[in-house]
C-alpha cells in the first residue's frame, strides 16, 4: 500500500504534530508513504528518518498555481493507493486519478475545501456529526481519534527552566485566543507556590506577557516558547492544563493521559466529551478562573485524587488511543477504501 501525505499547512500546531506522529507509526507497520509538505526541514528529517520519501512544495495560496501542478505530477509519478490531504490547503489541491482521495479533519472546517475527497477522516465523533449533517453520506465519513507517542527521554530538568521545587503546572498550546491561557494566569495567584510553564508561540505573546506583569507573576510563569520535548515537559510536570475556549479535539488531553500526568480541562468541545469527569481529569466550565484554580489545588492538595486521575488516563490510553490501535485503524480504514 502506497500513501501519499500531504500537509500544507503551518510548522506548528496539534494537527501538524499528529502529522509528524503518525506518518512514522503508520511507516513502522508498513506503510509505504510520500510526504508532500511546505519547506520545513525539521519536518522532513522526521520523515525521512521514517523512511519515507519527502517533497517540499510552496503552497502559497489559490493563485500558485505551480504548486497544483507539481503535486498533480508527483501524484502521476508515485501512483499511490492513497492520497491523504491533512486540513483545508492541501485538500483543496489534492489531484484526482486512480487513487482514492482522502480528507483528515481536525476541527469544523468549510467543506467546500474536501470536494476532491471522496472519503474523510474525522478526529472526533462531533466532526463526524457535523459532516453528515453538511451533505456528506455517513457512509464516507469516519471517525479515527489521534494518539500520543511517549518519546524516550528523561525529564526535562527544573533547574535549567527556574529551579521549581513549587509544583509546575503545564501548558502545551499556540499562544491564541482560543486556547485560554490568559484564563490560566487569572487562576494563578489562587494557586500559592506553584509555576506555570507555558509552552508554545503565536500571535498572543505579548499580550499574555503583559498580563503576567500586569498580575504581578513575573517569578511565576515562564513562556518557553514552541518545544520538541514534549514528553520531557509532561514526565517533568505536577499537573497539566488545558483551559481552552475551542479545542475541537484536544490533543494535550492524550498527551497528559499517555504520560500520567493529571489533567485539568475546559469543557470546550473535544476534552467536554473525551474527558471523564473525576475518574481520567477534572473538568472546569469555559472562562472560569476560580473553578480552573480550584480544580487545580484539589489535584495538589490530595495524591489519592491525583492517582486516580492518572490512573484512569493511562486505562483511556491503552483501551483507546494507543499508537498500534490507532494505526490499525487507519490502515483497515485504507484497505476498506481499495475494497
Amino acid at each position: 500500500m502506497r500513501v501519499l501525505q500531504v500537509m500544507a499547512s503551518g510548522r506548528h500546531g496539534g494537527a501538524e504534530l499528529f502529522y509528524e506522529d503518525l506518518v512514522p507509526a503508520l511507516a513502522k507497520a508498513g506503510a509505504e508513504q510520500v510526504g508532500v509538505i511546505r519547506p520545513y526541514p525539521d519536518r522532513a528529517a522526521i520523515l525521512r528518518q521514517a523512511g519515507c520519501r519527502v517533497t517540499m512544495l510552496k503552497f502559497g495560496g489559490p493563485l500558485d498555481l505551480v504548486t497544483r501542478f507539481k503535486l498533480a505530477k508527483i501524484a502521476r509519478t508515485e501512483q499511490p493507493d492513497i492520497a491523504m490531504g491533512w486540513m483545508n490547503r492541501a485538500c483543496n489541491d489534492l489531484p484526482t486519478g486512480p487513487w482514492v482521495n482522502v480528507g483528515r479533519l481536525g476541527g469544523y472546517y468549510d467543506l467546500k475545501y474536501y470536494r476532491r475527497c471522496t472519503q474523510l477522516i474525522c478526529n472526533t465523533p462531533d466532526i463526524c456529526d457535523y459532516v453528515v449533517r453538511a451533505g456528506r453520506k455517513a457512509d464516507a465519513v469516519h471517525y479515527i481519534p489521534n494518539f500520543c507517542p511517549v518519546r524516550d527521554e528523561p525529564p526535562v530538568d527544573r533547574a535549567l527552566l527556574g529551579g521549581e521545587a513549587a509544583p509546575v503546572l503545564l501548558i502545551l498550546a499556540r499562544l491564541h485566543p482560543a486556547k485560554g491561557i490568559d484564563v490560566a494566569l487569572r487562576a494563578l495567584p489562587e494557586i500559592k507556590d506553584a509555576v506555570l510553564w507555558i509552552a508554545g508561540d503565536g500571535p498572543d505573546e505579548a499580550k499574555l506577557k503583559r498580563l503576567t506583569a500586569d498580575l504581578g507573576l513575573g517569578n511565576r510563569v515562564r513562556f518557553l516558547g514552541w518545544r520538541d520535548d514534549r514528553s520531557a515537559l509532561l514526565k517533568a510536570a505536577d499537573v497539566c492544563l488545558l483551559p481552552s475556549r475551542m479545542e475541537p479535539f484536544g490533543n494535550v488531553v492524550l498527551n497528559a493521559w499517555a504520560h500520567g500526568v493529571p489533567l485539568v480541562a475546559s469543557m470546550s468541545q473535544g476534552p467536554g466529551k473525551l474527558v471523564q469527569d473525576g475518574d481520567d481529569g477534572l473538568l472546569v466550565p469555559v472562562d472560569n478562573a476560580g473553578a480552573l484554580a480550584a480544580r487545580v489545588k484539589a489535584v495538589l492538595g490530595d495524591r489519592a485524587l491525583a492517582k486516580r486521575l492518572t490512573a484512569g488516563g493511562l486505562r483511556r490510553t491503552a483501551a483507546e488511543f494507543s499508537e498500534s490501535a490507532v494505526v490499525e485503524r487507519y490502515l483497515a480504514i485504507y484497505r476498506a477504501f481499495l475494497a
